[in-house]
């Protein structure tokens, strides 16, 4: 095992290489060695990487059409109840909604110390059954909505971002007050140019910082991305495998009809308090998860 003085210097020696303009001209190696770089940080923490980070959480309606778009404003709703008795602070970053109060996909930031480390045992599929208030008929509904959670970062050479790989565009963002009313060109797009990821930050602010706020995003995903392939990697997967909003991948099942039950796929934690969960009440799972995280730690 590495000791604490070699992986201090090796730490070192990356962050020197870091700095050098041409770091980034040879994008495989300069990913090699990021990769590397983070391995060793996380040792170095102990594990845990990010946990003590704020977080970006991005909700994205599956199938189930209006009741997938209903649902991720129950489940937007439900984090937000969650971060407030957590004393931790929501801001929006941007969203899409429909005429019926939904959203088709939502972003919102979390700022509060350990944000991050509680909040990623949400990411993934979560899934609705109840009588849908969308269909006359009165017929039980089964829909589904995607979490994603990243870590915020700050732009440190780890996770610094050249200008050269980002491609930028400025869209009008509409503010209050009417349809024609307080439009101003702020409305960020940012395109990771190597890998094709794209973020967009429409929150009624400055250009210049919704620019730093799609830049916290792109890090984060780029964060994210080297965490699964790592993860993938080590269990034989493909890295480009990817998540389905839909029937067979729900990591969570919200059933408020025929019967009254919320059921954590990965844990097989259950509560018939169906609505105290969405209405925040949430860190029984949380804590279930982390015990599990904890249990493949020691393996």
């Amino acid at each position: 095992m590495q000791s604490k003085e070699v992986i201090e210097t090796r730490i070192l020696e990356i962050e020197t290489a870091m700095l050098a303009p041409d770091f980034w001209s040879d994008s495989a190696a300069a990913q090699a060695k990021m990769k590397e770089y983070q391995d060793l940080k996380a040792k170095l923490a102990g594990g845990g990487g990010y946990d003590k980070s704020h977080a970006i959480v991005s909700i994205i309606s599956g199938a189930g059409g209006d009741d997938a778009e209903d649902f991720s404003r129950i489940l937007f709703e439900m984090y937000k109840k969650y971060s407030a008795a957590k004393g931790w602070n929501t801001g929006l970053l941007s969203s899409n909604e429909n005429s019926m109060g939904g959203f088709r996909s939502i972003s919102f930031e979390v700022d509060g110390s350990g944000a991050y480390g509680a909040l990623k045992h949400e990411a993934g599929v979560h899934r609705l059954v109840r009588m849908s208030p969308f269909n006359s008929a009165g017929k039980r509904q089964t829909s589904f909505s995607l979490v994603e959670v990243l870590p915020k970062l700050e732009d440190l050479p780890e996770t610094h971002i050249p200008d050269k790989d980002l491609d930028i565009s400025v869209a009008r963002s509409g503010g209050p007050g009417g349809q024609n009313v307080n439009k101003r060109d702020t409305a960020v797009r940012m395109t990771h140019i190597p890998t094709g990821m794209s973020v967009q930050v429409t929150s009624e602010r400055s250009q210049l910082q919704n620019r730093e706020k799609a830049l916290e995003m792109l890090r984060g995903k780029l964060y994210q991305l080297r965490e699964e392939a790592q993860m993938k990697e080590s269990r034989g997967l493909s890295a480009g495998a990817s998540t389905k909003i839909e029937w067979g991948s729900q990591i969570r099942s919200y059933v408020l009809h025929p019967y009254q039950l919320v059921k954590d796929h990965r844990t097989e934690h259950e509560r018939r308090d169906v609505e105290r969960v969405l209405e925040g009440d949430i860190q029984s799972f949380i804590d279930e998860e982390k015990s599990l995280d904890s249990l493949g730690e020691k393996v």
